[in-house]
């Protein structure tokens, strides 16, 4: 069994699919989430998020899956897992984080959701 787990997000629209994607990483063993920071989504959406990173982090630490959050840039590297004795990461199967394939477990994203797509429809 992995030890460590690190799963990466901004979380600013909560969806089934993160709940989907974080249950998984939990049969993996322990679970932190790299939360993206407020500035490092507003470099690369273009938007401040709707709740702050401390919000944004309390419900991820409301997550059965989350044993606990840590802030991050936008892409992880491999020192980023290093740094926080992190095993693997995991993400969707769209990933671009610059991580050796030995430390990358990816999973089918969920059909017809993401944030982006309910941001879309709530904000046009």
């Amino acid at each position: 069994m992995i030890k460590r787990v690190l799963v990466d997000m901004s979380l600013t629209v909560l969806h089934h699919g993160h709940i989907r994607l974080l249950k998984k990483a939990s049969s993996l063993g322990h679970v932190t989430v790299a939360l993206t920071s407020d500035v490092e989504i507003f470099k690369q959406k273009g938007f401040q998020p709707q709740l702050s990173f401390e919000h944004r982090k309390e419900i991820a630490l409301a997550i059965r899956y989350v044993d606990d959050v840590i802030e991050c840039k936008w892409l992880i590297e491999e020192g980023f897992l290093d740094l926080h004795n992190i095993d693997v990461l995991v993400h969707g199967h769209d990933n671009v984080n610059p991580i050796p394939p030995e430390r990358l477990i990816t999973f089918s994203r969920t059909e017809g959701i993401s944030s982006t797509i309910l941001k879309d429809t709530l904000y046009g």
